[in-house]
């Protein structure tokens, strides 16, 4: 029972003592296996060895499970930071497609979206075909990429956008810097690819905002969808600015290297490549080490990208560094001005890139620059006068030279066009042609007396008085008395009238001061009025453009002078060339005398010395030069034979070169002016109202007043020009080197390209370096058709008539006026 009692007692669970209170296990022993029965207890002896082992373990479990808790493994911080950095490009994703969207939004829809029209140039030429200059906003045409030089698209893309033909429009990580750049308040610079840059050229302002950039992109995405990667490279070559007013590569090549990049070589490539980083700051204009040492970068890359070669690169370094001017130069730079504006009235502003084919001749505008320049740089200092402008004109009014001014870089007013000042003495030969109209003559016998008219002296240019002399003589003198005293029998208005039949369109005060040139005429007025002397007398019309036109050869304009109107009759222009031919043989314009031609002219000086001129012409061309300032400050006694009739002699002497010497027109050809009506024996009684209106504006003979046999004066232009006779159509025999004919109409051609439309095409061939100018024989009229040409050595000495028309009948009679009695004649 005791030993029953003692089993039946309850046996609470103990833990070996030598276990750890906190660390319970289960042996394998003490596990439940098969019956669910404990296993087999082990002994004494393998449970101590067994947990000897496990405090040996316990450590580096202890150990792992520690890693494990802290993260564990060497790659965990990598893992951890691809991690978050894909987290964080999922919402940075997120954002930047929001703004896409946002941005997007507010832009028009794609539909709508259109290239701009680029801005139309201007192209002028001259009658070579040779570039005068281009006008408009961009500086310069559009050029297809064919049409360039090979080394500007290379070197652009070598420099700007390497992977251009590789990429959908925008390069990833240029754009990723870009933005990076703007986050942390930096420049945004780099990134931009070719077609963002044509994005935001054509679309965008160059704001540097998310704004601005996101539109950027998403307008390249649509440049890549609608044109090819060659279109886009042209439309950012002809629209990309390249400084100092240039725009695309042909304004920039012309502007800096005068020469069209279609001839660009590699260093000139890679310079304007260069210009795209900093347009301003790297131009040759403004700097070319700057600009040389940028052209260097580009040839590098252009090598690294297999575009050029070794041989090439060095080639291109050693080459000299690009020099340009700073500013335009040269005085066609004031013809293409002219043009311009010619163009606009002619047309309107152009929309489309147009050509301009001009009357300009390069090799006489060149010329024409010299002789002022040599005349002013040799005394202009000395004698005060700081500027000169010069037009020449042939038959027809066709401008062949224009000078504006010294220096088109220093001042672009062109003072041969849009000034007008005061002719002086120049404006005597529309005073005599009037009188000679009017029923004077040359060997008529004036008084040079001192007179007044009104509250007005006119004095003569040296202060002395000569009495009684012919009119041809006091013209040769330039007598200032005598002007005056014919401006009033003939009467001011009558002066006026024949000046704006002339071409003349400036407002002429109808007074007595008019012989004197007192109201202001522009220099290009005065001297194609002086051409209708030259050519026969018919108008001449100053006039610049020949054609004009577009991109697909269409004829926009075309001028047509041929047949003017008449303004004078032949026998008072004939008289008018003997009488101008005197004052250079042995007047006032002795210093214009040219070697081997006749030649005519007439000087002017205005009061003080402020205003010098010379106007003068050979059967050939009509030149007009003027002397003075700016600001109308008196020159040290020039006049208009000194200063002025030097540079016209010496643009004149290189001028005519190439052509045969001829006569001035109706010289020599019995071109008198008819004899003066025989004087009627009872002659009306004069009254004092015919005494005092013979000196009072208006007071005057009317043309039924004039002799019977006197010229009619001219028509109207739609009466005159069919009533004039003219020779049966033909080709027009050449003089020596005047090479310009009729086709039958009396249309001039100018040079040896065709005529489109109805106007015929041209059979002869024109000798290269001659140009066509027209001169008087083109208009003959009855009185020229059988008149021998005289030989080519004439003008080598004294060239009769000077003295057309002395052998005249004697005087025209006339009335007595007021004048007349007080002066005692």
């Amino acid at each position: 029972m005791a030993a029953r009692g003692k089993s039946d007692k309850r046996v609470e669970p103990s833990f070996e003592g030598s276990r750890p209170s906190d660390d319970f296990r289960l042996d394998a022993d003490e596990r439940v296996v098969g019956n669910g029965r404990p296993g087999k207890r082990p002994s004494k002896a393998e449970s101590g060895e067994r947990s000897e082992r496990s405090e040996r373990a316990r450590p580096s479990r202890d150990r792992k499970a520690s890693t494990r808790r802290q993260g564990g493994g060497f790659f965990s911080p990598l893992k951890r930071l691809v991690y978050w950095c894909f987290v964080l490009g999922i919402w940075a994703g997120i954002a930047v497609g929001g703004l896409v969207l946002y941005y997007g939004a507010k832009m028009p829809a794609a539909s709508t979206w259109s290239i701009p029209d680029r801005p139309a140039n201007m192209k002028i030429t001259a009658v070579d075909g040779s570039v005068v200059a281009n006008r408009g906003s961009t500086g310069g045409e559009a050029l297809a990429l064919e049409e360039m030089s090979p080394y500007l698209p290379q070197a652009v893309i070598a420099i700007e956008d390497r992977r251009f033909y590789s990429h959908f429009g925008v390069d990833p990580l240029g754009l990723a810097r870009a933005l990076v750049n703007n986050l942390t308040g930096q420049p945004i610079q780099g990134g931009s690819t070719i077609t963002q840059q044509l994005a935001k050229n054509l679309f965008l302002s160059p704001d540097r905002t998310f704004e601005r950039k996101i539109q950027e992109v998403l307008l390249s995405f649509w440049l890549e969808h609608k044109f090819t990667k060659d279109q886009i490279l042209a439309m950012y070559l002809n629209r990309v600015f390249f400084g100092s007013n240039a725009y695309g590569v042909e304004a920039a090549s012309r502007r800096y290297f005068n020469k069209s990049a279609r001839d660009a070589n590699l260093g000139e490539a890679a310079t304007l490549a260069g210009l795209l980083k900093a347009p301003s700051r790297l131009s040759p204009a403004r700097d070319p080490k700057a600009a040389e040492a940028r052209a260097q970068v580009v040839l590098g890359t252009m090598r690294e990208e297999g575009y050029i070669t070794d041989s090439d690169l060095k080639s291109a370094m050693s080459q000299p560094p690009a020099k340009a001017k700073r500013y335009w130069t040269g005085a066609q730079h004031y013809a293409a001005d002219m043009v311009v504006d010619e163009v606009k009235s002619l047309i309107g502003e152009p929309k489309v890139d147009v050509t301009v084919e001009t009357t300009l001749d390069m090799r006489l505008e060149a010329a024409a620059e010299k002789s002022l320049n040599d005349v002013l740089k040799k005394e202009g200092g000395k004698l005060n006068a700081s500027q000169a402008a010069l037009v020449s004109v042939d038959a027809t009014g066709a401008i062949r030279a224009l000078v504006g001014g010294r220096d088109y870089a220093t001042s672009q007013f062109n003072r041969a066009v849009k000034a007008k000042r005061q002719p002086g003495s120049a404006f005597k030969p529309l005073v005599y042609a009037a009188a000679l109209e009017a029923g004077a003559r040359p060997d008529s016998m004036v008084n040079d007396t001192p007179v007044k008219i009104g509250n007005w002296s006119p004095e003569n240019f040296d202060e002395k008085y000569r009495g009684p002399v012919t009119l041809a003589s006091a013209f040769a003198q330039s007598l200032n008395t005598v002007a005056a005293q014919l401006a009033m029998q003939v009467g001011p208005d009558k002066v006026v009238s024949l000046a704006h039949r002339l071409g003349i369109d400036s407002d002429i005060q109808a007074n007595a001061s008019i012989a004197l040139g007192t109201s202001e005429v522009s220099l290009v007025e005065l001297t194609s009025a002086y051409a209708s002397f030259m050519n026969g007398g018919y108008k001449a019309t100053p006039h610049i453009v020949k054609r004009i036109i577009d991109p697909d050869g269409k004829v926009l304009y075309e001028a047509d002078y041929a047949n003017p109107p008449r303004v004078l009759s032949e026998p008072v222009a004939a008289t008018m060339n003997g009488m101008m031919n005197r004052v250079i043989n042995e007047g006032t314009g002795k210093a214009a005398r040219i070697d081997g031609w006749q030649a005519a002219g007439k000087s002017g000086t205005t009061q003080s010395f402020r205003d010098a001129l010379f106007v003068g012409y050979t059967s050939i061309m009509t030149t007009g030069i003027w002397f003075g300032n700016d600001d109308g400050a008196f020159m040290k006694k020039v006049t208009g034979g000194g200063l002025p009739a030097k540079a016209w002699k010496e643009y004149m002497t290189s001028a005519m070169k190439g052509y045969t010497p001829t006569p001035l027109f109706g010289t020599g050809r019995g071109l008198d002016l008819p004899p003066p009506a025989a004087v009627q024996p009872d002659s009306p009684s004069t009254t004092i109202g015919d005494i005092i209106s013979g000196i009072l504006p208006g007071g005057r003979r009317t043309q039924d007043e004039l002799p019977a046999d006197y010229p009619p004066a001219p028509r109207p232009p739609a009466q005159d020009s069919a009533s004039i006779e003219r020779e049966p159509a033909r080709v027009r025999p050449v003089y020596g080197d005047n090479q310009g004919y009729d086709n039958g109409d009396n249309r001039q051609i100018y040079d040896n390209r065709p005529v489109y439309g109805d106007r015929g095409r041209r059979s002869d061939v024109i000798p290269p370096g001659d140009v066509p100018v027209r001169d008087y024989r083109q208009y003959r009229g009855p009185y020229d058709s059988s008149a021998p040409v005289p030989p080519g050595a004439i003008g080598g000495g004294p060239v009769p008539p000077g003295d057309v028309g002395v052998a005249g009948s004697g005087d025209q009679p006339r009335q007595t006026t007021l004048f007349d009695l007080i002066m005692g004649q």
